[in-house]
């Protein structure tokens, strides 16, 4: 299949911060919020600076219509999503569930609440 030198695939990663806020008609600090989020993972480029895809993009406005017309919060449209919503790109940066700034992997500390039934809780 040949493809047209000048097209571009949907999960690209083509569009700087600039670009992609104005596309999607969100301010850039929304952008890197969503992206804090876990919402959207823009992929970096060599200098570490976001560059999202049309795909990005798009669910950039879908983010933004569930919470403003559904009323949704951001944490809501995030549990509810899931993997479905935000795409996985393994760039060496942080990931959801990654802890906050390190880029390493869940939180170690986070345990399941105690079982009531089991003998050390009696």
């Amino acid at each position: 299949m040949s493809m047209n030198p000048f097209e571009v695939a949907d999960d690209s990663p083509v569009y700087v911060i600039s670009v992609a806020a104005e596309l999607s008609g969100l301010h850039p600090q929304t952008l890197r919020a969503y992206d804090r989020l876990g919402l959207v993972s823009p992929g970096r480029s060599a200098g570490r600076g976001r560059r999202y895809s049309l795909r990005d993009v798009l669910m950039l406005r879908e983010v933004q219509r569930l919470s403003q017309q559904d009323g949704v919060n951001l944490s809501g449209i995030k549990h509810a999503a899931g993997a479905q919503l935000v795409p996985v790109r393994d760039v060496g940066g942080p990931r959801m569930g990654a802890r906050p700034g390190t880029g390493a992997g869940p939180v170690a500390d986070e345990q399941a609440p105690p079982d009531p039934a089991s003998p050390a809780h009696l």
